[in-house]
């Protein structure tokens, strides 16, 4: 992701408390939030590195820890593989947060969701209503 698409994606992803899912090695989306004061704590099925103003979790979307998430405004996946939409859908919608993602390559959506473009990327917002 470039600089321009990151900081494009930064905007629409600020709030109050933000849960990353699945961070992998790119750390930079959830630096620059924290950095702007969102309080930002990221999870992944393996250990990861992540700056100092950034929390992390080791927890699996698939079968999460509730408490990761609770308290949350949004969680968000970059590249997030089709297999993960629903599970990351459902939590988000568990604990009464919004959720945004983007899909990996030319993969859609494996859920409804609505599609808006920021900053040259598709970002995704699972529709109100529709689908499981």
């Amino acid at each position: 992701m470039s600089r321009g698409e990151n900081e494009a994606i930064v905007d629409r992803l600020a709030r109050e408390r933000v849960v990353e899912v699945g961070i992998g090695r790119r750390t930079d989306v959830a630096n620059a939030l924290a950095e702007r004061g969102t309080a930002v704590v990221a999870t992944d099925v393996h250990p990861r590195e992540v700056p100092e103003v950034v929390e992390f979790v080791i927890d699996d979307v698939v079968s999460p820890t509730r408490s990761v998430y609770e308290g949350a405004d949004l969680l968000y996946a970059l590249n997030l593989p089709p297999e993960l939409h629903r599970p990351a859908r459902d939590v988000a919608r568990a604990v009464g947060a919004e959720f945004r993602f983007t899909t990996l390559g030319g993969d859609g959506p494996a859920i409804p969701a609505d599609q808006r473009n920021v900053g040259g990327e598709t970002l995704y917002a699972p529709a109100e209503r529709g689908g499981p």
